[in-house]
C-alpha cells in the first residue's frame, strides 16, 4: 500500500472481511481484553462485536475507510452521530449478545463511563482504526487516517478519539491529536482520551 491514494471508502461488502481485520488488531488489547474476558472465544467473539457496530451504526455514515486487501480499516463518525440511537443498539441486540456473552453489562457500563466523558463540541470521532497484526508498520493506519483528517482541516472540524493503549500515543500525536485527560474504567485499564484541532490545509 503507498499511501492514501489506495484507501477506499467502506461499504456493507466489507463488513465481514474487516471485522475479522479488525478483530485480530484488537486480540491483545487491553480495553478488549477487559470487555471479551474468554481468551479461547476472543478472537471470534470481538468478530462479532466488530460487524454489528458497523453494520448497525458506522458504515452507514460513510466516513469508514479500508484498503484494497481490507487489512485495516479507519472507522469515523461524523459530527454529531458517534452516539448509538437507541434504535441501533435494539437493531444490535442480537449481535452483542452473541458477542459480549456473559460479559455485556460490562460493556455496556463501560460504554457509558467513556460516553460520559465524550466532548459536546462538534467534531468526527475515531470508534476504531485497527491493522491486521500481519499488515502492521506498512503506514496503512496512516493512510486510512488521511481521508476523514483532510476533511477536517477542509471544514475546520475538530476530531476525537479514545486510545486504549499508551503505546499508540506517539502516533496519535504526529497526526495532531494531543492527549486531554484519562478515563480509568471501573475495574479496567485506562483510556486516554485524544483531541485534534484543524490544521491550516497548507501544513498538511
Amino acid at each position: 500500500m503507498a499511501g492514501s491514494g489506495a484507501v477506499r471508502q467502506a461499504t456493507a461488502a466489507d463488513t465481514v472481511a474487516i471485522s475479522r481485520s479488525l478483530a485480530r488488531a484488537f486480540e491483545d488489547d487491553p480495553v478488549w481484553q477487559f470487555l471479551v474476558t474468554n481468551p479461547t472465544h476472543r478472537l471470534e467473539r470481538c468478530e462479532v462485536v466488530f460487524s454489528t457496530m458497523l453494520r448497525v451504526q458506522h458504515v452507514a455514515h460513510g466516513t469508514c475507510y479500508t484498503d484494497p486487501d481490507r487489512v485495516g480499516a479507519a472507522v469515523w463518525d461524523p459530527p454529531g452521530q458517534w452516539r448509538m440511537s437507541p434504535a441501533q443498539l435494539l437493531r444490535g441486540t442480537i449481535g452483542f449478545v452473541r458477542g459480549f456473552r456473559s460479559d455485556l453489562v460490562r460493556a455496556l457500563r463501560t460504554l457509558s463511563v467513556v460516553e460520559r466523558r465524550h466532548p459536546r463540541t462538534p467534531h468526527y470521532y475515531l470508534a476504531i482504526l485497527g491493522t491486521d497484526p500481519d499488515h502492521q508498520g506498512k503506514g496503512i493506519g496512516s493512510a486510512l487516517l488521511g481521508p476523514v483528517l483532510a476533511d477536517c482541516d477542509t471544514e475546520g472540524m475538530g476530531a476525537y478519539l479514545e486510545s486504549s493503549k499508551e503505546s499508540n500515543i506517539p502516533f496519535y500525536r504526529r497526526h495532531g491529536f494531543e492527549v486531554t485527560g484519562e478515563i480509568e474504567l471501573p475495574g479496567g485499564p485506562m483510556i486516554w482520551p485524544m483531541w485534534r484541532d484543524p490544521r491550516p490545509p497548507s501544513t498538511m
